[in-house]
């Protein structure tokens, strides 16, 4: 398993279906009540259709680290996008795996009543019941041993992460792991590269968590940072997992 993907091994609901659907940089891992690969595909393929075609249109959007102004006919995802990026004060890629993970998994529970999407370490989530879902923090000795409980009634619910030591993502920080919970998939994703940016060193835990409480829409935040954690919001934490 890639490295930046050993998270996976965190995620093991033995009572839904499980598999993965990759297109180019998208690597979508499933869990759900009924096996659809290809209606996953399909969704996958529609929601990068849509963002590449407006990226080939408007270049910028790809590469600014900045908030992106909203522009009337935008596509659905490009605009959801962009809004999570203009209230996390990043770009509007900063939310694209999150934004993916969230649309995915909105069309596929047009087919079932459980799906959990995970694209690149964020989670878009809506179970009928308690779900435990493993942090993955690096070299951090809190790595593996930490799990949010989430609750089915909390749920549709997107719980994304943003890395500084590990993984593709892009951050100017140096987190081991920000965890970011939202209704809203794409705002998490977000939130947790803007939180990520903030984190230089253990003191820069207090900073994100005070950065964390003033966004609209978000429940909860977890940063690591080597031997360190700080938490804030409606959390249900549970320690000494393996």
């Amino acid at each position: 398993m890639k490295k930046e993907l050993v998270y996976r091994e965190l995620i093991t609901p033995r009572d839904l279906f499980s598999f993965q659907v990759e297109i180019k940089e998208s690597n979508l891992f499933v869990l759900a009540s009924r096996k659809l690969p290809k209606q996953t595909e399909e969704a996958l393929v529609w929601c990068r259709k849509d963002i590449e075609q407006y990226i080939y249109r408007n270049p910028i959007f790809r590469t600014t680290f900045k908030p992106f102004p909203l522009e009337e006919g935008m596509p659905p995802i490009v605009r959801t996008m962009a809004e999570a990026g203009r209230e996390a004060g990043v770009g509007p890629m900063a939310a694209v795996a999150g934004a993916i993970a969230g649309f995915v998994g909105k069309e596929l529970l047009n087919y079932c009543d459980q799906v959990i999407v995970e694209n690149g370490g964020d989670i878009f989530m809506k179970v009928k019941r308690r779900r435990i879902v493993g942090i993955y923090a690096g070299d951090s000795p809190l790595s593996k041993r930490i799990a949010l409980q989430i609750e089915p009634q909390d749920t549709p619910l997107g719980i994304c992460c943003s890395a500084g030591t590990f993984g593709r993502s892009q951050s100017l920080g140096v987190a081991d792991a920000v965890i970011i919970l939202s209704p809203f998939t794409a705002l998490a994703d977000a939130v947790a590269t803007a939180v990520g940016n903030l984190v230089k060193d253990e003191a820069g835990i207090q900073k994100g968590l005070e950065f964390v409480r003033k966004i609209p829409f978000i429940r909860g935040g977890v940063i690591v940072k080597e031997k360190k954690m700080g938490a804030w919001g409606r959390l249900r934490i549970l320690r000494g997992v393996h």
